[in-house]
């Protein structure tokens, strides 16, 4: 027999794999793709760790999902975590916080030549980081894969999310996220954690962009919203919560978020939308936030509204000291993966 027809759900898993399952890249239908990279985060660092504690992590899960029967059957494997993206990001990271630390000390004029050049040499590879990342995505899609990026920090997405449009055409975005990530270049860094969107909405195929429980944004996002004449929507954090306050119940709030979304959708989930118990070690943790019960449940509206989820990505994930966010982050991944089944149609909804 083979490895997946004597595969026993109920029992030990496989060691080394993602979730314990009996699939590779080559029989999987959704393969995972790590990016062990945070080289321009400006608080935390560690979610370079992520990918790799994630994997970690996830052998210790149980897979029945209440109301997607045989969820672990539509087949997820993550593709080797790339080890010289990951040496290239620490040596990068060294050169990064120099820079950070020169800024934060007030810019001495007497180390600008040397720390422009510092500056130039992280985005230079940064965008050669994006390059491959849009490269490997299309692998995987001519292999006939549906991908998901797993970070390090949430610059890492950018050129997966421009894969996917690339395949698909014209796609919204739904991001899960304490941050509004509209920021031009934060702090000097092309690439920064904090540009992501900006970035994004820089290409013609993102037509729409619908954040999800900001509560961490500046007065040059705000703006940037304001002026965008709808093609970005915001529900922030604090509106959610007091609408919530007066009555209004979530599921009537997700109906109003999902009626934004166009009918491709890409999710660009960043864990630090979750309340920071689930996810303390994330890069730039803030107050407030969301259940991941509350997370899943809105892409389960998503995926019920007849939208397809052409793709997806779980970033910020820090294991700290211990597994608590990886353990989180795994769950947060295999919820994702297993809706994007259903919204595939590889899996269904199915009371049992």
């Amino acid at each position: 027999m083979s490895q997946l027809e004597d595969f026993n759900p109920n029992g030990v898993g496989v060691k080394g794999s993602l979730f314990g399952l009996p699939f590779d890249t080559e029989n999987a239908k959704v393969v995972v793709i790590p990016i062990p990279w945070d080289v321009t985060v400006s608080y935390g660092s560690g979610t370079s760790q992520g990918p790799a504690a994630i994997l970690e992590a996830s052998a210790q899960i149980d897979y029945e999902i209440p109301d997607i029967p045989n969820a672990w059957k539509l087949g997820v494997a993550m593709a080797d975590i790339p080890e010289v993206w990951e040496s290239l990001g620490k040596s990068l990271r060294v050169e990064s916080e120099i820079y950070i630390d020169w800024l934060e000390a007030g810019s001495d004029p007497a180390d600008k030549e040397e720390m422009t050049k510092r500056l130039s040499k992280v985005n230079a590879q940064c965008a050669q980081l994006m390059r491959y990342v849009e490269q490997e995505t299309e692998y995987w899609h001519q292999q006939g894969k549906t991908t998901v990026l797993l970070g390090g920090d949430h610059s890492t997405p950018l050129g997966h999310i421009l894969a996917c449009a690339k395949r698909e055409g014209e796609i919204g975005i739904l991001q899960i996220d304490a941050h509004a990530d509209l920021r031009k270049a934060y702090e000097g860094f092309d690439y920064s954690h904090a540009s992501i969107m900006y970035n994004v909405l820089q290409h013609a195929e993102v037509t729409k962009l619908v954040q999800v429980g900001v509560r961490d944004y500046c007065e040059e996002e705000r703006a940037y919203i304001n002026a965008s004449n709808g093609r970005v929507v915001t529900f922030f954090d604090q509106h959610i919560k007091e609408a919530q306050f007066k009555g209004k119940t979530w599921n009537e709030q997700c109906d109003e978020i999902v009626a934004q979304l166009p009918d491709k959708v890409y999710i660009s989930f960043d864990i630090d939308g979750l309340d920071p118990k689930l996810c303390p070690n994330t890069g730039t943790p803030v107050p407030g936030g969301f259940e991941l019960e509350q997370v899943n449940y809105l892409i389960k509206k998503v995926v019920q509204s007849g939208r397809k989820i052409i793709g997806a990505d779980l970033n910020e994930v820090s294991p700290g000291t211990d597994e608590w966010d990886a353990n989180v982050g795994a769950r947060a991944l295999y919820s994702l993966v297993s809706l994007l089944g259903v919204s595939q149609g590889d899996l269904e909804f199915k009371n049992y």
